[in-house]
């Protein structure tokens, strides 16, 4: 399960590299926790490569949304004022990095955001759009969970809200959970990956730190596996 990725595509190939290094990694099933886009230099390669291995083997490559993914998908859908935050929190980046020019984050004009929002449909593509659009904000098998920031431990994972797997809930890192399950997640940075009282944080900011990681279950329990750039 693989920590933000944030437009490093630089790590995620050389953790492609290490998971293949593992016993049975070349068979192994892959899970991105999200955030897959903006920040770092180049999200439309991160995209481009999770989407092909996605449609390649999607039983083994599973790709979940992450908050920073629906932003743009919101900005796509009705771009406006409110939705336009996303540039400020790096939505700049991602249009460079599809050789879009970045308008000033503070823009407001509906006729430049609209304008702005078709230049990345375009670069975009249907088939791509569509594939995010569909990213699941959950994964599950037995007693582990995988979302992108975590879960309300007061309901049962087929019970929560799509925010509470997207942004986090409150109750999250306060109390553990009673159906026993674990949960890998990442949006929340930490210095290096821990498995604790039934939560795995994996994010450990590789945009700005140059450092990703993931949790590498198997027989032998679990292990975390990071590369750095």
């Amino acid at each position: 399960m693989i920590g933000d990725l944030h437009g490093r595509a630089d790590l995620l190939g050389k953790m492609f590299e290490r998971i293949g290094q593992e016993p049975r990694g070349a068979k192994a099933r892959i899970i991105t926790l999200g955030d897959m886009i903006d920040r770092g230099p180049n999200s439309a390669r991160v995209l481009a490569t999770l989407h092909a291995a996605q449609l390649a083997n999607p039983s083994r490559m599973i790709c979940l949304m992450g908050n920073h993914e629906r932003m743009m998908l919101d900005f796509l859908l009705s771009p406006d004022a409110r939705t336009a935050g996303w540039l400020r929190v790096g939505g700049l980046q991602t249009l460079q990095s599809y050789g879009i020019a970045p308008p000033d984050p503070r823009e407001t004009d509906p006729e430049v955001l609209d304008a702005l929002r078709m230049d990345l449909a375009r670069a975009l593509g249907p088939d791509l759009l569509a594939w995010l659009d569909a990213r699941p904000a959950m994964w599950r098998e037995g007693r582990f969970a995988a979302t992108h920031a975590g879960a309300d431990p007061y309901h049962p994972m087929e019970r929560q809200s799509r925010d509470a797997l997207l942004w986090g809930h409150p109750r999250f890192g306060q109390m553990t959970r009673r159906d026993g399950v674990w949960i890998a997640f990442g949006h929340w940075v930490v210095e290096q990956p821990v498995a604790d009282q039934g939560r795995i944080a994996v994010d450990t900011g590789a945009y700005e730190t140059g450092l990703l990681s993931a949790a590498w279950l198997d027989k032998g329990g679990l292990r975390f596996l990071q590369v750095e750039g």
